[in-house]
């Protein structure tokens, strides 16, 4: 086992959910609380990194991040060093590619929170910060558990955008997905079955526990509801 690109692989996991978390529950908020019609086009343009290939998102930032546009030398004065084919370009090609997985839960929960505790919050003259933070967050906590793991796994998994924004950089763009690609293409295929087989053991434990604390949440409300209903 490449133990460094195993660290590597959890590090940039847990720096892009940790950004995605930042990112993406005031931008969840501002979707599910706001009627202004140019939401429909801000939630389909963060939701587009799901639908398109991966090598096609990595290779645009690879494009734009790189020596050759203003944007990536611009970048590259600021921080001592171009983006493209370094860690920190792992780190935001990740959170660009792992967006909609973050977002779309929590934009469900904050949905799914009733109209009149947000209407009760507005009339008590509670600012929108303070209701995300004591209303929408603690109501959507399931979802939150979600957006966090989701976006965990899927930078753990991610190969296209990796391999086109960072290349196969030992200790610096190395993951575990491309530490894989690198072993079946050297037709080391026991080397290759070991990575696989962590990968889906982690992967898996990681949906049990989603699956496990969602239907654990939903028992005890149903448990609130009988308790709660009125007796004739």
């Amino acid at each position: 086992m490449d133990w460094q690109a195993f660290l590597l692989t959890l590090k940039l996991a847990a720096l892009t959910t940790a950004i995605l978390l930042a990112v993406c529950i005031p931008l969840a908020a501002w979707l599910a609380l706001g009627r202004s019609r140019a939401l429909a086009f801000v939630e389909a343009a963060a939701t587009l990194p799901l639908v398109l290939p991966p090598t096609v998102l990595g290779f645009f930032l690879l494009v734009l991040l790189g020596p050759r546009t203003a944007v990536g030398r611009g970048i590259a004065a600021l921080i001592g060093h171009p983006l493209a084919f370094s860690f920190d370009g792992l780190v935001v090609g990740s959170a660009i590619y792992s967006l909609p997985f973050a977002l779309q839960p929590l934009v469900a929960g904050f949905r799914a929170v009733p109209a009149p505790l947000l209407d009760a919050s507005r009339m008590l003259g509670a600012s929108s910060a303070r209701m995300v933070r004591t209303i929408l967050v603690p109501l959507a906590r399931p979802t939150l558990i979600v957006a966090i793991v989701l976006s965990f796994l899927h930078t753990v998994g991610e190969f296209g955008v990796v391999l086109m924004l960072g290349g196969d950089i030992p200790g610096a763009t190395r993951t575990l997905s491309i530490l894989l690609y690198n072993q079946v293409e050297n037709f080391d295929y026991a080397a290759a079955t070991r990575t696989a087989e962590m990968l889906i053991v982690f992967s898996l434990a990681a949906l049990v526990l989603i699956y496990s604390r969602m239907r654990g949440s939903t028992s005890r409300g149903q448990i609130g509801a009988i308790e709660e209903r009125p007796r004739g």
